[in-house]
């Protein structure tokens, strides 16, 4: 049972895989057996040496973005992870001035509520 679906998004380190979800996230992407990519992976092993493979493994390891927690649904839920994963810093910049925004709004909002103006003329229409 799969989680996640490609939808030709990109190629992801699985949060379910064994060891650091490469195997599991190449599998996802080309919908293959995980099984037989794990075979793949220890034929190669076996004919090269450890090092050759635990190398190339922990390059993919550190090149493949995780998977996302939840499906993504949007391409605007894309494009923020995209940025998230390579600057959680400007991500958390973005998410704070839209915070801010909507803090803006609500204290405008409760300004406009709780004034004199408001009340003499809800007083007036009542």
């Amino acid at each position: 049972m799969r989680k996640y679906s490609n939808d030709g998004r990109g190629l992801y380190r699985s949060r379910d895989g064994v060891l650091l979800g490469v195997c599991r996230g190449v599998a996802d992407y080309f919908d293959l057996s995980v099984f037989w990519i794990r075979m793949a992976v220890v034929l190669v092993f076996l004919l090269s040496g450890f090092w050759p493979v635990l190398g190339v493994y922990l390059v993919a390891a550190l090149l493949m973005k995780p998977s996302p927690v939840r499906p993504i649904e949007s391409e605007d839920e894309q494009e923020f992870y995209d940025s998230y994963v390579h600057s959680p810093r400007s991500a958390a910049q973005r998410l704070k001035r839209q915070f801010d925004n909507i803090d803006r709004r609500i204290r405008r909002m409760e300004s406009t509520v709780t004034g004199k103006d408001y009340d003499w003329e809800r007083r007036f229409n009542s």
